[in-house]
Formats: structure tokens, sequence, C-alpha cells
């Protein structure tokens, strides 16, 4: 079957709290939804994107019902409760792709020994910034490799589309417009080309001296070497971990001096490397946030 590349949706930060998840991103300069509670005992607060992707920082808002979760065979929060259990309370989880289909992506995942178990059908309520609230439906199809168990990733379809005018909610101080590249690091790339092949369904892919990078319908994929982490994000890396490990994220902006500059008003501290502005969002596994000027 000839499949056509899908977009990258999100991408999940498990975090402490949203209190102290929506400090760090404010300060950043980025605008922060309101909070959401998922039906199984995590909650979000997103930062949304004019290129409609978006962030999901996650937290845990019931142990209890999260434990009632896995139990069932929630596979969205045993995988958080995974990650929390090794990396720790901040960190980067998960990587997401729209779908139109998740049956098929479920089916095509099951077909190719990648299915991280039992899909996900749930809705929430969603508050918009003028006091207005929406229902908003998910299907969540997901995808893991056994030799990576810190890393997830799913296909996730939006059965009551989010509504179209979320433009107060995607406009932000830094000047960010979307997401250009995520990076994943390995020692070993090419392991791991067909499982992000039969993920983003038959995508372009480029190899280099650095490891992968893998063309979706709007942002790239890389998967690096610990030496290309550094050479591109200047993020050095543990090599003894053969799994995946999702490290950074590139931001586009509009005016890389607008983002310096509001990093400097609010006291952040970053680096440059080549004609990137470079930070981290929390300590630890927490990603690296990389912006870079893209039209």
């Amino acid at each position: 079957m000839t499949l056509s590349p899908h977009p990258l949706d999100h991408l999940v930060l498990p975090t402490v709290n949203l209190a102290l998840a929506r400090e760090r991103l404010g300060k950043l300069g980025f605008t922060v939804a309101p909070d959401a509670r998922h039906p199984f005992g995590t909650e979000n607060a997103c930062v949304f994107f004019a290129d409609k992707t978006y962030l999901e920082p996650l937290a845990v808002a019931s142990p209890e019902q999260c434990e009632e979760s896995v139990g069932a065979g929630n596979v969205f929060v045993a995988r958080d409760q995974a990650y929390r259990f090794r990396l720790g309370e901040d960190g980067f989880s998960a990587v997401v792709f729209g779908s139109e289909d998740a049956v098929a992506d479920d089916e095509r995942f099951r077909v190719s020994a990648i299915s991280a178990g039992r899909m996900l059908d749930f809705s929430r309520p969603m508050k918009m910034p003028d006091g207005t609230e929406t229902v908003a439906g998910f299907r969540l199809a997901f995808a893991a490799d056994l030799r990576a168990p810190d890393f997830l990733a799913f296909c996730c379809q939006r059965i009551n589309p989010l509504p179209a005018d979320r433009s107060v909610l995607e406009r932000h101080e830094n000047g960010v417009t979307g997401i250009a590249r995520v990076a994943i690091s390995t020692p070993t790339p090419a392991a791991f080309r067909t499982f992000f092949e039969a993920i983003v369904g038959e995508p372009w892919i480029s190899e280099h001296s650095f490891g992968l990078t893998i063309r979706a319908a709007n942002a790239d994929i890389e998967l690096l070497t610990p030496a290309g982490m550094e050479a591109f994000y200047d993020l050095p890396v543990h090599s003894d971990d053969p799994g995946l490990q999702a490290r950074a994220i590139l931001f586009k902006t509009r005016d890389l001096s607008v983002t310096s500059s509001h990093f400097a008003a609010n006291g952040v501290t970053y680096t440059r490397k080549n004609n990137r502005i470079l930070t981290r969002l929390a300590p630890g596994p927490g990603a690296l946030f990389a912006f870079e000027e893209i039209a």
C-alpha cells in the first residue's frame, strides 16, 4: 500500500506539574493554553503553533486514577509512568503524528510488529481564551520498538476537530511560528529506519555521516548519533544506551533577534550554535529547545 507521509502533530513533554511547566514556558516567551484534564488521570497545558503543531506538557493529576488506567490497559498512561520511573519527572517522551485513520495505522503497526498495545479513544473538555468550552475527541494508535523502552510514537486522529480559530493561543512573544525538526539520539540510527518508515508512512529519508533525516509532511525527524547531537545541537549525550532518546526540538521563528531579546529581558540563559539559539526547558533529560530563523 502506498502512503503519504503523516504530518508531525505534537510532542509529549512529561513535567513535574503544570504550574512549573507554565512558568518555564512562559519565561521562554510561549503562550500556554489553559489546563485540561484527561479522563484517565493525566493533565496538560498545551502550546499551540501557527503551523498546527503543538507541545503537550504532561503532568499526573491523579496517581490513583493513573494506576487504574494502567491496569485497564491504557498504553498512553503506562508508557508515561514507565518514562517517569526510569528517567524522572521532566523529559521528552513521545513524538506524535497526525492521522486521518488511526484504525488503519494501528493495523499497519500490528502487521509491522511494532504495535505498543491497544488503541485509545477519549474525549475531554477544552477551554478557549474567550472562556468558551468545546469537547475535543481523539483516537490514538501506538507504536514502539522493544529496543527503545524510553521512546513512544503514536498517530493521533481528531474525532471532533478543535476550533479553527485559535490565533490568540498561536501568537508567542518569542516569535515562534512552529516546529521545524525533532532530534532523537541513538548510536545506531540505521537500526531504526524501518520503524520510522512504518510510523510516518513511506517518508523521504536521507542518510548522512551523523545519522538519518526522516521527512514527515511538515517537519523533519532527525535520528542522530551522539556525535551528531553535539555537532548540530552542542548537546553531549552518552552513547552507552543503544535505544532511542528524544532530545531536542528546533523551532521556527520569524526573527531570531526577537527571540534573543525576549530571553535577555527575562534572564533566560542561552548559547549560540551557528545560526541557532539553544536553551534547556528543564534540567536532566528535559528537552533542549533550539530556535532558528526560518521563513
